[in-house]
């Protein structure tokens, strides 16, 4: 006993000196990859620091093209599993993050990014920013841009019916489904939409690298332009919201990258013709919308240049501003949707007339007359003006006039312009 004490000592220490060092995943990168789409494949997208620190790895800049076929590190370290704890692995005391940690494994094992088990493999991937960077993420509002930490609003029976109908719809997904492309891949819940429409599919990621800014008209203290109806009165803000949503759940769909930067913590879509005023949207950051016009504005146009800039150094150049606003003009002036651009912007010119040609084509099918008359100009706006990205500046229609308000009284209308913006956008 006393000749195996030393004998197991020098084997128990040496084991430990003569550990693997941890050491950085290296994999292909796939064809069409960028550089945002190749960490997001590895669930890195969610922190600033996974993208400097892939840079430094490789030798790249936030420009640099990745060829397919390549191999390239990611900031995934590899660890030699000591078979007892994920925390004794790697040092660590946190057993939430040795959860996510573990969390992790499973899931990259799931999409078989990784061929065997924790347990089989003896092999532990940690992601980089689990050690080097949980105090500087891009918050998850980041990147599930929709979602809010506010409770659910209350809702009918039947849209409680409807909003399960809809998760039961977007949950069957198979293996078979996963590997066809322009399918449904699946659905998140993104509760600012509201209840009933919470559950969004990816139908397919033909928008995946493209980032949207949807900033619907006014809010918080200032309703903007008010219209009536009988004894209802139509706030700007709230159908530029609705509008506004739609188009952002359109453009979801699709796995592009949107922010609404006018939030709502409880209205979400809404298919009534009369849509209640109130004053409690506030600004991307959970920032309370002042009332002062020119400090309202900045507000907006300072959280899409911080937001641009974070993008930007990602890769992620593909960058547009959609505002969307709702005109008062005379009672018996009857306009149809019309664009502003900022001079001198050829970008935002050109996908101002895009959107102009998708609204006059969808007038010829669905207007009895045929006849559209939606402008585009050039205009020193500020929201066209200050934000980064190309912006074009989106009027709905007069409040005033009693045919332009069938144009977005009406949910279905609403939905009608969300989904020909969108066309407008994409096509």
């Amino acid at each position: 006993m006393y000749r195996l004490g030393p004998l197991f000592f020098f084997i128990f220490f040496a084991s430990i000196l003569f550990a693997k060092e941890p050491y950085f995943h290296k994999v292909p990168a796939k064809e069409g990859d960028f550089i945002f789409s190749f960490l997001e494949r590895y669930h890195l997208e969610g922190y600033s620091c996974n993208f400097d620190r892939f840079y430094k790895l490789n030798n790249l800049t936030n420009t640099s093209k990745l060829v397919a076929g390549k191999k390239y590190y990611i900031p995934v370290l590899i660890y030699d599993y000591n078979g007892k704890s994920i925390r004794s692995t790697i040092g660590i005391d946190g057993w939430e993050q040795a959860v996510r940690i573990k969390k992790y494994n499973e899931q990259v094992r799931k999409e078989k990014l990784r061929r065997q088990t924790l347990v089989n493999s003896m092999i532990l991937w940690v992601p980089y920013h689990e050690l080097h960077c949980l105090n500087n993420p891009i918050k998850a509002e980041d990147v599930e841009i929709v979602s809010t930490n506010t409770e659910a609003v209350e809702t009918s029976i039947d849209e409680k019916a409807e909003a399960e109908k809809r998760k039961k719809e977007y949950t069957k997904v198979d293996d078979s489904v996963l590997n066809h492309n322009n399918k449904i891949t699946g659905y998140r819940k993104f509760p600012i939409f509201g209840s009933k429409y919470a559950y969004v599919p990816l139908l397919d990621k033909s928008l995946q690298g493209k980032v949207y800014y949807i900033v619907s008209g006014h809010g918080g203290p200032d309703s903007g332009a008010v219209g009536k109806v009988k004894n209802n009165d139509l706030c700007e803000d709230e159908y530029a919201y609705d509008v506004a949503l739609r188009l952002c759940r359109n453009l979801l769909e699709r796995g592009a990258l949107v922010y609404m930067i006018t939030r709502d913590p409880n209205d979400g879509m809404r298919d009534g013709k009369y849509l209640k005023c109130d004053i409690d949207e506030y600004c991307w950051g959970n920032l309370k919308i002042p009332r002062q016009q020119k400090r309202r504005l900045y507000q907006r146009s300072d959280a899409i240049n911080e937001l641009y800039e974070r993008h930007r150094k990602q890769g992620l150049t593909d960058q547009t501003v959609i505002a969307i606003h709702i005109d008062s003009r005379s009672v018996k002036e009857r306009t149809d949707v019309f664009f502003y651009y900022f001079p001198g912007s050829y970008d935002a010119k050109r996908l101002a007339k895009k959107l102009q040609r998708t609204l006059a084509g969808k007038y010829k099918k669905y207007r009895a007359n045929g006849s559209y008359h939606g402008t585009v100009t050039a205009r020193d706006l500020h929201m066209l003006r200050e934000p980064k990205p190309k912006s074009v500046y989106i009027e709905l229609g007069n409040i005033k006039n009693v045919s332009d308000q069938q144009r977005f009284i009406l949910a279905s209308n609403r939905d009608a312009l969300a989904k020909w913006l969108y066309e407008g956008l994409v096509n």
